[in-house]
């Protein structure tokens, strides 16, 4: 797949709750390619401070645009969040390996955290157009209920309403989004699990697929410099099984991934 680096004009730049904003980008050629899961390198300065690009997955594309969704962190991601409708941002995409689609989507849930959940949207979108699954749960999980609302009403235009969880209780259940699995999926049979959050997250969710046998994919989030495997500063452990399978002791987020069979990736 061809990756293209574009000077992007922004369409929109909305605050969608504090420190969260939705950046909507004229980039056709990202959204004729991009997968759900795959992600974009986005200049961060005008002025080379901060030099790296940085990355975000794909929110979702529609008429050769593209949308991110940024949690304001630090000064690139601040610099981001001010720039107009109208204004160019240096953008290179799509980039990585996105979630796999099986054909037998019968029963599918995706699980995820924070704003980090942002690129399953994209997912559910593609799976209602092109799979029809008989059964969909999204559980969101995330600190306080600010970052859930946008994902929330998201999910809601699908004709889908999100189970929610937040450690101080705002909103939904209060405590953490794995805390929901046992009972909102029990021993049913899901046979696809997709997640995207802290990396403890998804740990305990790769946990629970492992314990019932289920197919579970996990997309990481990692500091990139490059995003494409250049510099080689986002390499994550492989797991004994797949070490033994491909004599590969490391993984690269950035050109393997984002997206990874659970069962390949050393959580400890």
């Amino acid at each position: 797949m061809t990756a293209y680096q574009l000077n992007s004009k922004i369409i929109r730049n909305e605050e969608l709750a504090p420190g969260v904003v939705r950046i909507t980008l004229l980039a056709p050629e990202i959204a004729a390619q991009a997968k759900p899961g795959q992600f974009v390198m986005v200049k961060a300065s005008d002025k080379g401070n901060p030099l790296l690009r940085r990355p975000f997955s794909i929110h979702q594309t529609s008429n050769g645009r593209i949308q991110l969704l940024i949690k304001v962190l630090g000064q690139g991601t601040g610099y981001l969040a001010r720039r107009k409708k109208g204004e160019i941002l240096e953008v290179v995409g799509p980039l990585g390996q996105g979630f796999s689609l099986s054909a037998q989507t019968s029963n599918v849930c995706a699980i995820g955290g924070g704003v980090g959940a942002a690129p399953l949207y994209f997912l559910v979108k593609d799976l209602l157009r092109s799979k029809t699954p008989a059964q969909i749960k999204v559980l969101l999980g995330s600190a306080t209920a600010k970052e859930l609302v946008v994902l929330k009403n998201d999910f809601a235009n699908l004709g889908i309403t999100p189970l929610l969880a937040t450690d101080d209780g705002s909103i939904g259940y209060h405590g953490f989004v794995t805390d929901l699995m046992p009972e909102q999926l029990g021993m049913g049979e899901f046979t696809q699990v997709f997640a995207c959050g802290p990396k403890p997250m998804m740990y305990k969710v790769a946990q629970f697929c492992e314990m019932r046998n289920w197919t579970c994919q996990v997309s990481l989030e990692t500091v990139m410099a490059c995003g494409i495997s250049a510099c080689l500063g986002c390499t994550v452990k492989s797991s004994q099984a797949k070490l033994e399978n491909s004599g590969r002791p490391f993984l690269h987020v950035c050109k393997d991934g984002p997206v990874f069979s659970a069962g390949d990736v050393a959580w400890s």
